[in-house]
């Protein structure tokens, strides 16, 4: 089992994510945006934290504009979590540790 973020792209998504057996947790971000490095930290330690019940990918937003049009990102960071092409629960601006954690551990003990 994958226990870091994976780096997907457009292309990507289908297989990555809608098709994922686990529930994807999105992380949009660009490498222009100060506050994504904020997150980044949080970002990886959810993956490594939730490993078995999670999947974690981080796209990139400027390359990628299929993705972010069809999910409505207007700002990052933002987080899109999703299981079975269904958004289970969406943010945007840099959250905090404790928000992750309430919104992964609402959708994911409910599994």
């Amino acid at each position: 089992m994958n226990k870091g973020v994976i780096s997907i792209t457009d292309a990507e998504f289908e297989t990555e994510v809608l098709q994922s057996e686990l529930p994807v947790l999105v992380y949009f971000w660009a490498t222009w945006c100060g506050p994504c490095q904020l997150m980044s930290p949080l970002i990886n330690q959810a993956a490594t934290t939730y490993s078995d019940r999670l999947k974690v990918v981080k796209m990139e937003v400027d390359p990628n504009p299929v993705t972010v049009k069809d999910y409505q990102v207007e700002g990052v960071p933002a987080l899109r979590l999703i299981q079975k092409a269904h958004v289970l629960a969406s943010t945007e601006g840099v959250i905090g540790k404790e928000k992750i954690l309430e919104i992964l551990e609402t959708h994911l003990n409910n599994n």
